[in-house]
């Protein structure tokens, strides 16, 4: 928060956008939309992050394979200028900012604007045949159901405040390729996550269903691994609430 501007003097708008329009956002060093196209005469940001993700996991995956979930805040005193839309029920809500006025919209613009979700289309078939080959075991239904769902959390915050990195199943055997010898520590690991920090969220396959584990890649076995869920069906469910926290 920039000085001398308090919580009271702003509010926090959300958006869901595509890829293009995130790299102009990033291109700006996160401070600002990018102009209108001629056939774009409204800016629209939303009032809430459920509203946001709807449009970005409904719309921007299925039209360009990847949809975003920004957030950032917006000077009070501007926004007083326009009234909120409600365009359906009572959470979808957002604001009709003109083109012409988006200078001036970016101006009132506190802070940088923060990529909160990433969502993906679906993973091919062909990524969970090399690795069922791979691995000698297939990955989990419920696992491969989620990400060949409409849409899937690639990585971003939850609404509990943690965060969550999945990976697809190629990127899960490269991550077993550069950590080899830890996978060797761990017979029957499949790395599908992390939480951005050196822990991994690691399936144990040796197991039916396969729980999900926090594993520090550099240990020794499993034995310190640290039990998220009972299998990845409830680990989904949770991620997918929004409501899964690290068990330490």
């Amino acid at each position: 928060m920039q000085t001398g501007i308090t919580a009271d003097d702003v509010v926090t708008l959300w958006r869901p956008t595509g890829q293009a329009e995130l790299d102009l956002v990033a291109a700006s060093q996160w401070r600002a939309w990018p102009p209108r196209l001629p056939d774009q005469p409204i800016f629209y940001p939303v009032l809430n992050r459920w509203y946001a993700t709807k449009i970005a996991r409904d719309w921007n995956v299925p039209s360009g394979g990847v949809g975003y979930v920004t957030r950032f805040t917006v000077r009070r005193e501007f926004l007083d200028r326009y009234e909120v839309q409600q365009v359906g029920g009572r959470d979808v809500l957002e604001y009709w900012i003109p083109a012409e006025d988006l200078d001036d919209f970016n101006a009132n613009i506190v802070g940088a604007i923060v990529q909160e979700a990433h969502y993906r289309a679906p993973v091919p078939d062909e990524e969970f045949a090399v690795a069922a080959e791979t691995l000698g075991r297939p990955l989990p239904d419920a696992w491969r159901a989620y990400l060949q769902s409409r849409s899937w959390l690639y990585r971003g915050f939850l609404p509990s405040g943690c965060f969550v990195s999945l990976n697809t199943p190629r990127e899960m055997l490269e991550l077993h390729d550069a950590w080899e010898h830890g996978t060797e520590a761990h017979p029957g690991i499949a790395i599908i996550g992390g939480d951005g920090s050196r822990e991994q969220f690691a399936l144990d396959l040796r197991q039916d269903p396969s729980p999900v584990l926090m594993v520090d890649i550099t240990s020794d076995g499993w034995d310190p691994a640290i039990r998220q869920a009972d299998d990845v069906g409830v680990f989904i469910e949770r991620i997918e609430s929004g409501t899964f926290d690290l068990t330490w």
